[in-house]
This record gives structure tokens, C-alpha cells and sequence, in this order.
């Protein structure tokens, strides 16, 4: 995918670049349904293609550019951390997790397919992921991909997004502390943000301790950030707005953010956040103007 437009391209126009530029990426890193097991391929490709935000690549992206990344590294970052959050979403939706019907505004694959079918979706879209970004190594780039491994398989596992899910659903029911609840949700969704911001960036360059630290202080409050609104749409919006079933948390009884500050401190909350994030790349002035504007994105999304 050629992401590369203006940079003094509006916003939107550049949004709207990658997301139609990742979906021809991912069609062409998924298996073809003509290979065989030709269902599983289908279901796989149901449920990466036309749907979702794709916040994880357009962090990538936009990381990459402040870094000047080459593009064949950033298409294969960017489909790789899109991978292991799709893959995150249908297990998530089964009925041994969440339970839910709804995902990206269709039925879940457990639904429209069936359970086994869900489980081995998730295990191979994970494995797809490790293939397209350990994929096409060239001598030059190879001790960064081997980097780029490491950091999203770190980002995937126990101590990030897989241990943050154990961490939630063992929290149904319970009442956490703010601190608490801010530690499952770097792990269940943070680890994967922080680790497109990072992936995009190693994409381009070997990071100085100083442009390191910068980017985990900016990755920090917007993993939250997307947390908390994501708990204030769950209360306030409806499924066909949120493309999934609203109202599930409270539904489940899960700690929320919403549960503990209550509705318009969760949204004083997701504003400071922002603000954190923004003077977290003050040191990279106009270069960082994408991950600003994303920022702001997810902060002011309606869904």
C-alpha cells in the first residue's frame, strides 16, 4: 500500500487514505478463499476486510511518517497489529468471553459461522500476523523486523493484551479501585496501541532513548483515553451507531469507567487525557501533526 499523500493533506482525506489503502494490504496478505480449508480462509477474511476504524494502522502510519518509514515495512506493520486485534475481537465475542452477536456492525463469526470455526479464526489470524510482519526480510531491515516481533509479540501475550482479558474477566462482578481498572485496560487495550505507535516508529529508524520516552508518553493517555470512551459510548450510544451491542458492560456487571467517576467525570477524564497526550509531543513540533490529529480522534469519536 502506497499511504504516502500531502502533508499538508486534511485530516480526513488522510484517514480515509490508509483505512481504503489497509484494506487492500490485508486482502492481499490473507489467504485466498480458493485455498484450501476454504471456509476457514472465508471466515478469516470476513472478519479482517470492511470493518473498523483500523486505529491500531493509522497509528502505525502515522508514526512511520514522523520517522520516514519505509512503505513496505509499514504495510506489513500495520496488517500485522490489525491482525492480532481482529483475531483479539472474535475470541472475545464467543460465548466462552463476551458472548456477543454484534461486531462491526454484522454478526459475529461464532454467529455467522460457529463456534469452532471462531476459535480457529483467532489462532490463525494471530499466526497470520507473525508471517506478514517476519515476512519478505531484507538484510537491511532484519534486525529491526526481529525487533518489531518482539514488541508485538510482548504486546499479544500474558503480560499485555491476553493478561489484561484474564484481568477483566476475572473483574465481572467485582468493584476495582480507578488504579485497578487503568492497569487492566494498558494491558487489555494498551499493550496493542502502545505497540502500533512503536511498531511504526521502529519501522523507520532505531529510536534515542529521549524519542522513546516521548512516544510511551503519548501512548499512555490515549490507551486510556480510548478506554474511556469507549466505556461513556457503551452508556450513552446505541448499537447501530457502535456497530456492536451497547449497554453490555453494565449489562455484565463489569467495572467500567463510567461505573466508578460516573458520566461526566469519565468525560473530564478522556479531555486531560488528550491534553497529556498532546504535550507529550511537543518535542517534535508540525512532524507529529498525525498523531496529534489522532489523538484527537479518538477522544472526540462518536463510536
Amino acid at each position: 500500500m502506497n499511504a504516502r499523500i500531502e502533508a499538508d493533506a486534511a485530516f480526513t482525506d488522510w484517514m480515509q487514505h490508509v483505512q481504503a489503502g489497509m484494506e487492500g494490504t490485508l486482502d492481499a496478505y490473507l489467504p485466498a478463499v480458493t485455498e484450501i480449508p476454504a471456509r476457514l480462509h472465508q471466515a478469516m477474511r470476513y472478519t479482517a476486510l470492511d470493518g473498523g476504524k483500523r486505529v491500531r494502522p493509522l497509528l502505525v502510519y502515522a508514526a512511520g511518517e514522523l520517522f520516514e518509514a519505509p512503505e513496505e515495512l509499514l504495510g506489513r506493520a500495520a496488517a500485522a497489529v490489525e491482525m492480532i486485534h481482529v483475531y483479539s475481537l472474535v475470541h472475545d465475542d464467543m460465548p466462552c468471553m463476551d458472548d456477543d452477536a454484534l461486531r462491526r456492525g454484522k454478526p459475529t463469526v461464532h454467529v455467522r459461522y460457529d463456534e469452532p470455526t471462531a476459535l480457529l479464526v483467532g489462532d490463525a489470524l494471530q499466526a497470520q500476523a507473525f508471517a506478514v510482519l517476519s515476512g519478505n526480510v531484507e538484510e537491511q531491515y532484519a534486525a529491526r523486523q526481529l525487533k518489531m516481533l518482539h514488541l508485538l509479540a510482548q504486546a499479544a501475550g500474558s503480560t499485555g493484551m491476553c493478561g489484561g482479558q484474564a484481568i477483566d474477566l476475572a473483574s465481572v462482578g467485582m468493584t476495582l479501585s480507578l488504579a485497578e481498572l487503568e492497569q487492566m485496560h494498558r494491558l487489555k487495550t494498551g499493550a496493542l496501541l502502545r505497540a502500533a505507535i512503536l511498531l511504526g516508529a521502529c519501522s523507520g529508524k532505531h529510536l534515542t532513548v529521549v524519542e522513546q520516552a516521548a512516544l510511551e508518553a503519548y501512548s499512555c493517555p490515549i490507551s486510556l483515553a480510548f478506554q474511556v470512551v469507549d466505556d461513556i459510548l457503551d452508556a450513552t450510544a446505541d448499537s447501530a451507531t457502535l456497530g456492536k451491542t451497547a449497554g453490555k458492560d453494565a449489562a455484565d456487571n463489569k467495572p467500567t469507567y463510567v461505573s466508578i467517576l460516573g458520566l461526566s467525570e469519565s468525560q473530564a477524564l478522556a479531555e486531560k487525557l488528550r491534553n497529556d497526550a498532546h504535550k507529550a509531543l511537543e518535542q517534535f513540533g508540525n512532524k507529529a501533526r498525525r498523531l496529534h490529529e489522532l489523538a484527537d480522534l479518538i477522544v472526540q469519536r462518536k463510536a
